[in-house]
């Protein structure tokens, strides 16, 4: 389910993204601080090149480009 990031309050969507960028693997090796990432994503975010999906068997968000997140929604 893909959850609009404005309906999210704004310190969990912080939360949210501060934990999407500080993941395991996703140091791409720049010397980039959290700030700056965080910023990239919530642009993406508000562009629409990516979007927050929510699983509902896991019961976690996560966020996704958004090309993937429709082929994920697509039932097979």
């Amino acid at each position: 389910m893909i959850i609009p990031y404005h309906m999210i309050a704004p310190e969990t969507l912080s939360r949210l993204i501060e934990e999407f960028v500080s993941r395991d693997g996703t140091d791409n090796g720049y010397d980039e601080s959290l700030a700056k990432r965080v910023k990239k994503v919530m642009a993406r975010l508000k562009s629409g090149d990516m979007v927050i999906v929510f699983d509902q068997e896991s019961q976690t968000p996560n966020i996704l480009p958004k090309e993937i997140a429709t082929e994920l929604s697509v039932p097979s």
